[in-house]
């Protein structure tokens, strides 16, 4: 399931329609080369969550929690993770465990860049976004669902 996203401002949009989809206890994996627009597709999924604060890679902090803004009609807290320096530590895997990001992942949305071969064992179930920066600085947005309903849910985004 491909769509292409032909500027940043289709990118947020997308995850503005990825927003409509989730639900608490989502687990989705942005993955993609450096400026592929993993950042821009999660502030999209804030502002389609209607989240507090602005959304930026949350690469020195590794994770940073937004609150719903319930004066927007926020519905859900988004977690979002930046994994990419946890590539480089001897132990990825462990560094994603002491995140206890399982403590959130109920009651949040969660997504996390970089996170491929790292968080997956979060969940059974699980959406991977990936992409693809093409030279014409359009990208490619590619959806692999893991399990559950997520199948028919990535449908519905690229119909």
């Amino acid at each position: 399931m491909t769509r292409i996203l032909s500027t940043v401002e289709h990118t947020r949009a997308f995850g503005q329609a990825l927003a409509e989809v989730l639900r608490a206890g989502d687990l989705v994996v942005l993955t993609g080369p450096l400026g592929a627009g993993k950042t821009a597709l999660a502030q999209g999924v804030g502002a389609g969550l209607h989240v507090r604060g602005d959304i930026t890679s949350p690469t020195f902090v590794i994770a940073r929690v937004h609150k719903p803004d319930l004066s927007r009609g926020g519905r859900l807290s988004m977690v979002h993770v930046d994994a990419y320096r946890l590539g480089n530590v001897k132990d990825p895997i462990g560094e994603v465990d002491a995140l206890d990001l399982d403590a959130t992942l109920e009651d949040s949305v969660t997504l996390v860049e970089w996170g491929e071969g790292l968080v997956e064992q979060l969940s059974d179930e699980h959406l991977e976004v990936r992409l693809d920066r093409r030279e014409d600085d359009s990208r490619v947005v590619a959806l692999i669902p893991r399990g559950g309903d997520w199948p028919s849910r990535a449908a519905a985004l690229t119909a």
